[in-house]
């Protein structure tokens, strides 16, 4: 087992910490609220698929948001 430690991969975390009520992931870096609280439990391995995870996560919520100057 890797041993943990936080400076195997930097934190995805980019400052916008507001969690989508639809899909539970923060619309700034893509994770959950328990992805985020688990972050420094995680082994490198699993922080590297977490955040391989997260453009795909982002582009569906950038998917679901109004566009500008949308009708109403």
């Amino acid at each position: 087992m890797e041993a943990v430690s936080p400076m195997i991969e930097p934190s995805p975390c980019v400052r916008v910490c507001v969690i989508d009520p639809t899909t539970g992931w923060c619309t700034g870096c893509g994770r959950t609220g328990q992805e985020i609280g688990d972050w420094l439990a995680m082994t490198g391995d699993q922080r590297r698929a977490l955040k391989a995870a997260l453009p795909g996560r982002l582009a569906t919520l950038t998917d679901r948001r109004p566009k500008r100057g949308a009708a109403e």
